[in-house]
């Protein structure tokens, strides 16, 4: 795929404000509680990589960086496919109802072209991604903070909940 080719089957980030706007906007909120989340990206012999990495959602997308040599951007320039983990934080004991859970993205990263911060420099910073997403859940609590909650949405079956002891 080239710069800015997007796979018509895997939707943008305002396919799910649009489909699941309420579960969108608590997966945005877990986002948006931490500066730093956790990428997952394929080596070229098949095995993961985690690096750390800032994101934002921007005019319907969900859109990351690579530095220059970063292996992470030549990981998704070799294997598009990635999982972005948003920050974490732990319930506070007797106080479990009032964790907020956290929220996973999962797709594949479409190339949105050069990133430069230093306007005199000819040289590009990174390349920016936009992601092409094929799940979004958030794992949380119950009410009572007894059983865990997993919401999952996937643009062929949508939301679904289930709940685990």
């Amino acid at each position: 795929m080239g710069v800015g080719v997007r796979c018509a089957a895997v939707p943008a980030w305002k396919a799910i404000e649009q489909a699941e706007p309420e579960f969108a906007r608590r997966v945005r909120r877990l986002f948006d509680a931490g500066r730093h989340k956790t990428i997952a990206t394929l080596r070229a012999d098949g095995s993961p990589r985690i690096s750390g990495i800032e994101c934002e959602f921007t005019d319907g997308d969900l859109s990351f960086g690579s530095m220059t040599g970063a292996r992470k951007g030549a990981d998704l320039t070799r294997d598009p496919r990635f999982a972005l983990h948003g920050p974490t934080f732990h319930p506070e004991e007797g106080k479990e109802a009032d964790w907020p859970g956290e929220a996973k993205v999962a797709g594949r990263a479409v190339p949105a072209g050069p990133v430069t911060t230093d306007a005199a420099s000819e040289q590009p910073d990174g390349e920016m991604f936009v992601a092409d997403i094929t799940e979004v859940v958030i794992t949380a609590l119950n009410a009572e903070a007894t059983k865990l909650v997993v919401e999952s949405w996937t643009p062929q079956r949508g939301l679904r909940r289930v709940e685990r002891d």
